[in-house]
């Protein structure tokens, strides 16, 4: 008995594997560019929680300073930078509200524009940072 051509034997055994050839191409085409969303997403929200920690962070010790008596604005601006990085520092907003004697509420907003602090990645699927603010309010109590 004579055996058939090796070639005509591989292919009669597998017949699907002629047929599925560029499918991997194509399905490589289609989550590629899901997977690099997922990925500038992840990189772009870790950034942004990081430098929402810091904004809360510097509110607290703005409050912190706040509650002191005789402290000034300026003082309280100068901790409040102390905690956050110069990349964050740019387009600062400081909210103050002193209490008048001890006892009274103290408040202390530190904002920052969420385009300082991570790049804008994500544009493309329509997430903008540009016009859009962390912020963070601390309230303390007057010493």
């Amino acid at each position: 008995m004579t055996s058939p051509h090796p070639y005509a034997t591989r292919a009669a055994c597998r017949p699907g594997r002629l047929r599925r050839r560029g499918f991997s191409s194509v399905e490589l085409v289609f989550t590629l560019p899901i997977l690099g969303i997922i990925v500038l997403g992840l990189f772009e929200f870790s950034m942004l929680f990081y430098a929402r920690s810091s904004v809360v962070e510097a509110s607290r010790v703005g409050a912190r300073a706040a509650a002191l008596a005789g402290v000034s604005d300026q003082q309280i601006e100068a901790e409040i930078r102390k905690v956050l990085s110069p990349r964050l520092q740019q387009g600062l907003e400081v909210n103050y509200t002193p209490g008048g004697r001890a006892g009274d509420v103290v408040v202390v907003g530190v904002g920052v524009p969420m385009s300082v602090a991570s790049p804008d990645l994500l544009w493309p699927i329509g997430y903008r940072l540009q016009n859009r603010q962390l912020y963070s309010e601390t309230r303390m109590i007057k010493e």
